[in-house]
């Protein structure tokens, strides 16, 4: 397990992910919600680009590309709350490095 100099583990570990099942199902929770994310954006850009045909929608296929766009850069941030998240999390004894300081690594 690697941590940190500044006494806890670092973002984007494996090990972190399945420190615990509490971590493991933390994961799976984000993972749902970030492929839920993905699918909307495809949907939005898929539709819009069927909008792009005719004159009529040009205007709501905008919009839907915008609100794909949008989705696409929430992806990100979703990760980035889930290593947040992961990191507040306590970490259970065996996995701690051997004479790691409990308070220091939580």
């Amino acid at each position: 397990m690697r941590i940190a100099q500044w006494g806890f583990m670092k973002f984007f570990s494996s090990d972190l992910r399945r420190a615990s099942p509490d971590h493991a199902e933390l994961v799976r929770r984000y993972e749902f919600f970030r492929t839920v994310v993905e699918a909307l954006a495809a949907l939005m850009f898929v539709v819009g680009s069927v909008f792009f045909f005719y004159d009529r929608l040009l205007f709501a296929g905008t919009w839907l590309f915008l609100i794909g766009s949008i989705l696409f850069a929430v992806r990100p941030t979703i990760r980035l709350a889930l290593e947040l998240h992961l990191t507040r999390l306590p970490v259970p004894d065996e996995f701690r490095p051997y004479g790691a300081d409990r308070e220091r690594v939580e």
